[in-house]
């Protein structure tokens, strides 16, 4: 299965990653729209983490034994069948944050848009690559096939 991985050596704390994670998450997919307009009920699913000159993008590391699947009581976070990743059909979440408080990287984040539900990476499933991968000045982020 592909995963985000992270090279803090090469994060220089830019978080671009959160700008284009949000935008990805936008109904425009406008830099300006999102940002103007949006961004009350769009969320960044990538935080930048900053402690002195060190700093990573933190983000669902799309565990192999996820804990957020089994603490799901509704069936919300599920692998997807095709990718292999770990997604939560907002849909079915009943907000009551047992992924939030099971995940060990502190990934999962109740979402902005008002209502009671959970919010993660999705790893860009529209997309051939998620879009702070993409958008990585200094290649701190690469999508690759983790064994």
């Amino acid at each position: 299965m592909k995963r985000i991985v992270i090279h803090e050596e090469y994060c220089i704390a830019c978080r671009l990653c959160e700008v284009h994670c949000l935008v990805a998450h936008s109904s425009s997919r406008d830099i300006v729209k999102a940002y103007r307009h949006e961004r009350d009920t769009v969320m960044s699913r990538v935080v930048v983490e900053e402690s002195g000159p060190l700093s990573f993008a933190m983000q669902c590391r799309q565990c192999e034994d996820p804990r957020c699947l089994e603490a799901c009581p509704s069936g919300a976070m599920h692998r997807d069948p095709r990718t292999g990743a770990i997604t939560c059909d907002e849909s079915r979440c009943v907000g009551c944050w047992m992924c939030i408080m099971v995940c060990p990287a502190g990934a999962v984040q109740q979402s902005t848009s008002g209502h009671r539900i959970a919010s993660k990476c999705d790893l860009c499933q529209d997309a051939d690559m998620p879009a702070c991968v993409a958008h990585c000045p200094n290649e701190a982020l690469t999508y690759e096939e983790v064994s």
